[in-house]
């Protein structure tokens, strides 16, 4: 239940809890904070919808690469998925759906994109501003936004001179008819390889320019039968079983992401053996085979990708970009190909996840300034100076082996805890200590020197320096168990008079 606040405060903030984003970590924190008895919060969306990732990626062939029965809820498990990986639609749709169950929807304040948060330290609340000019107060701020949802646009000479259809895959413009055009696709990333066997069939010319190839594997995708929902929905427990067999399967794969990246090469092969067979030129198969080790860059799963890159009018393109011109592409050859749309396929600012909102915290520390070297927090869920501050997909909790949904539901019970701290100790505060915070980063970075992730390729889990602010070392059973429950000496709790801190 709520603790009432006390007296002493010189004002009440409006509301107890303010949570950014409607993906899937908002509304699994609004869930969960229905269920531990709370009203007093809003989820603010910058969207008109909610959905996150899911509601943003609507180009051709968008599907999940994490088993849908494992890509959800564990309290809300879904027998009826469609497929073994989910299309867009669907995974959009079971948000809703959750949503809705969960009577977190009226909570949800829509096109409201927070601009800044700012800690009021004489009344130790949140001042929030949102992009509209609204603002409001809270005495808990949490991120939901995750890693993956500010587009990044390459950096090319004349692209702004471009005087065709541009678009990312995650603003994906539907409007535009690529029936018999030219089309460019700049970048072979995780969108890339799913809307690519899309569109080739349908335009006159796909040139595909690509920095470097990445290691694709089979995807085992099918139908789930009807037998088996039908099972499923009557027998939930062999629901459950069949998650946690899924589950099992993935994390074992994190002994050679972390462990040994040796056993890595028994995949490698694996993988060589998935191009040999889809690609029967050597030449191209050669350039589609990548030169670092499988795992360093995230691994994809396709079974119509290379096949898409054989067809007679698709080209891959290896030339570095030199310059882009009202109607062309100029590679750094010199050659020059005539181009309508231009799809970028280049991924995410991962690395700068908050980059949108000006955070600032105790003594007017800003977030962006103790984030120029790179992101970092305790377990992703919590920074020093920043007090009643929590992120669910935070630096360093990202994954590479398993699913994230399982790393949510391990912050949303953490900070559910953190919270109870807060409610005891009235009008105070609780922030996360700057040494706890300092050696946990400085042992998980010891951690990653170890890794498949640091094998020797630049990856987006990188900052500019390499250093990997994404991924989480590990396994996600010792993320689960090392947040299973906070330790009440890592944080300082209930002083409205604390020395500063420093990071």
């Amino acid at each position: 239940m709520n603790a009432p606040y006390r007296q002493s405060r010189r004002h009440e903030p409006a509301l107890g809890v303010a949570i950014i984003g409607a993906g899937f970590g908002g509304l699994g924190m609004a869930i969960k904070l229905r269920e531990a008895g709370r009203s007093d919060f809003v989820i603010f969306e910058k969207a008109g919808d909610l959905g996150g990732t899911w509601r943003d990626n609507t180009y051709p062939g968008c599907a999940c690469d994490v088993p849908s029965h494992l890509y959800s809820y564990s309290f809300e498990q879904n027998p009826d998925w469609s497929r073994m990986y989910s299309p867009q639609p669907e995974i959009w749709e079971y948000l809703r759906r959750c949503a809705e169950k969960y009577g977190v929807e009226p909570h949800i304040r829509y096109n409201a994109a927070i601009a800044e948060a700012a800690y009021d330290e004489d009344n130790r609340f949140w001042r929030i501003r949102t992009r509209d000019g609204r603002e409001t107060t809270a005495r808990v701020l949490i991120s939901g936004v995750g890693a993956l949802h500010i587009p990044a646009i390459p950096k090319i000479k004349g692209i702004e001179t471009f005087a065709g259809t541009a678009f990312h895959s995650a603003e994906w413009n539907s409007d535009c008819d690529l029936a018999g055009k030219c089309v460019a696709v700049i970048g072979t990333g995780a969108s890339a390889i799913q809307f690519v066997p899309q569109i080739a069939p349908k335009v006159k010319a796909l040139h595909l320019f690509q920095r470097t190839p990445p290691w694709i594997l089979p995807r085992p995708d099918r139908p789930v039968k009807a037998g088996e929902k039908s099972l499923f929905r009557r027998a939930p427990f062999l629901l459950g079983l069949w998650r946690t067999v899924i589950y099992w399967g993935m994390e074992m794969r994190a002994l050679g992401f972390t462990v040994n990246p040796k056993l890595m090469t028994k995949i490698e092969k694996f993988a060589r053996d998935h191009i040999a067979a889809q690609v029967p030129d050597p030449e191209l198969r050669a350039r589609l085979t990548p030169d670092y080790l499988i795992g360093c860059k995230r691994i994809l799963i396709s079974n119509d990708y290379y096949p898409a890159l054989t067809r007679a009018n698709v080209e891959l393109v290896t030339e570095q970009i030199a310059e882009v011109r009202a109607h062309s592409i100029v590679t750094a050859d010199g050659k020059e190909r005539a181009i309508d749309a231009i799809i970028y396929g280049t991924g995410f600012k991962a690395t700068e996840p908050l980059s949108e909102i000006a955070i600032t915290g105790r003594n007017a520390r800003r977030l962006e300034d103790d984030w120029r070297n790179g992101a970092e927090a305790y377990y992703g869920i919590a920074t020093a100076g920043y007090p009643n501050f929590f992120m669910l997909l935070g630096p360093n909790t990202g994954l590479g082996h398993n699913s994230v949904v399982f790393m949510i539901e391990s912050q949303v019970r953490y900070i559910l805890r953190c919270l109870e701290w807060l409610d005891r100790a009235g009008d105070g505060d609780i922030e996360v200590r700057a040494d706890v915070q300092r050696h946990f980063n400085e042992t998980i970075q010891e951690q990653m020197r170890r890794t498949v992730w640091q094998s020797g390729c630049k990856s987006w889990y990188q900052t500019e320096t390499g250093r990997n602010t994404t991924i989480w070392p590990g396994f996600t059973v010792s993320y689960w168990w090392r947040t299973r429950s906070p330790r009440r000496g890592d944080f300082a709790i209930g002083s409205p008079a604390r020395a500063p801190v420093a990071a």
